[in-house]
């Protein structure tokens, strides 16, 4: 898919989505999404105090658990490029009782300072961004020598699951897109996407030559997700 054409697609596919992202998170995962972004938390090992930035942060999941982690001494960052989904994160951080910075921006071009993170997270969201190369090296620059990237992502699954695995993205998550959200195409998008994403070794190396080090790989549900951990040297 062309730059532009994706960029487009994954703006549609989100406002679409947008009202019943979690509805869909919890049926497509049975939800197991939430012990995904539970078992990130802890691998990202945010203190009190840190300054943390959570991109792509979508309904905010990550970034309360993040919230509960480090503040009220430091801070939480969220972004993302889809102004409905930034919208739909803040309120409901909102309503947790977390006023957070919020910024719409592009992954590959961020606004902040070099340096200035302790902590960088990005849960299912890198597989949407363009140039995801770009997209790591500005993680890089926005932490600090020593700061943390974890990146919770849908990876490549065990070889044995991948005819199952494959009914279920392309037949299950467009018929529940359809019923739940309105629009099977979205989910038919989901399931493209996971495809097209780098797989687990691929996205280490991508991750080191980004500026991390000590990069490590977490599968989690046989590989249909997994966490990269990086840090930054």
């Amino acid at each position: 898919m062309a730059a532009g054409n994706k960029s487009e697609t994954v703006r549609r596919v989100f406002d679409s989505v947008a009202e019943r992202y979690d509805v869909m998170n919890d049926l497509m995962s049975l939800g197991l999404h939430r012990a995904w972004k539970a078992f990130a938390i802890s691998v990202a090992r945010p203190r009190r105090g840190e300054r943390v930035l959570d991109i792509a942060t979508g309904s905010g999941d990550l970034a309360a658990a993040l919230c509960r982690k480090v503040l009220p001494e430091g801070e939480v960052w969220i972004t993302d490029i889809n102004r409905r989904m930034l919208e739909r994160g803040r309120d409901r951080l909102l309503d947790e009782g977390f006023s957070l910075p919020s910024v719409q921006c592009d992954g590959e071009r961020m606004p902040f300072p070099t340096a200035y993170f302790d902590c960088v997270t990005v849960g299912f969201g890198l597989r949407n961004m363009t140039r995801k190369d770009a997209a790591l090296a500005e993680m890089a620059r926005v932490l600090k020598p020593g700061g943390r990237v974890v990146v919770l992502e849908f990876s490549k699954v065990w070889k044995p699951l991948e005819r199952a695995y494959d009914w279920y993205s392309f037949k299950v998550l467009p018929w529940l897109g359809d019923k739940v959200a309105g629009d099977a195409d979205a989910y038919r998008y989901l399931a493209e996407s996971i495809r097209l994403h780098p797989d687990q070794a691929a996205l280490s190396t991508m991750l080191r030559e980004a500026g991390f080090d000590e990069v490590e790989v977490f599968n989690l549900a046989a590989g249909v997700v997994a966490v990269h951990r990086g840090r930054r040297f």
